[in-house]
């Protein structure tokens, strides 16, 4: 595989572990520049506020494609192989409708016709609203350069943070689809990892003998 293709396979794991960076940065420069000088950036809690929020939205996506979300499992281990796979095929394809509704309901209420019944919005509808809306984040202000070489406003817009709703469902969405196929296929036995939970116990199950 080429340099590329790695970047892009790994695009996920690359943008968490900035974010993760970023956040512990912030935080312990915050808090040497509180208790070492008496100073410190007004906005360092919202703006990681923010970074905690896009690093779960894009971990939502990241645990299907690792595994890592756990679950029960202890019903469906019950049922005879071909159900397991078919229980299995639906909680991947129940992800994606999860995912697509949050997205957009338009279509859906549309089907059932729920136009006027809360069903008119989503994740990118919501979006668009602060695009659209002069409305800025209460603290996070761009520096002052930006603001004079682009003439922005002071206020970084409130549609810059909040992209990431959308984004991190369409991801959701794709690894959805995407462990759907690997577990017809027979490449992947469920979207969750419910066994961890069990294989810790099972690991530590001498810690507190004598």
């Amino acid at each position: 595989m080429s340099r590329v293709g790695r970047f892009v396979d790994s695009l996920e794991e690359n943008i968490i572990a900035f974010i993760l960076a970023l956040m512990t940065i912030v935080t312990f420069s915050q808090v040497v520049a509180r208790y070492g000088f008496n100073s410190g950036w007004g906005a360092a809690l919202e703006f990681t506020r923010v970074l905690f929020a896009w690093l779960i939205l894009f971990g939502m996506s990241y645990g299907i494609k690792i595994g890592a979300h756990l679950g029960v499992d202890a019903v469906i281990n019950l049922l005879p192989r071909p159900l397991f796979r078919l229980a299995a095929l639906l909680g991947a394809a129940l992800t994606v409708l999860y995912a697509a509704l949050l997205f957009d309901a338009t279509w859906f209420g549309g089907m059932l016709a729920l136009e006027n019944k809360g069903s008119s919005g989503g994740a990118y509808e919501y979006v668009a609203k602060f695009y659209k809306l002069p409305i800025g984040m209460e603290d996070l202000k761009w520096p002052p350069f930006i603001q004079e070489w682009f003439g922005v406003k002071e206020r970084v817009p409130r549609w810059i943070p909040y992209i990431i709703l959308p984004i991190g469902l369409l991801l959701l969405a794709f690894r959805a689809a995407q462990a759907f196929v690997l577990i017809l296929l027979g490449k992947k036995d469920a979207i969750i990892a419910a066994h961890e939970a069990e294989e810790l116990v099972a690991e530590n199950k001498d810690v507190l003998k004598d």
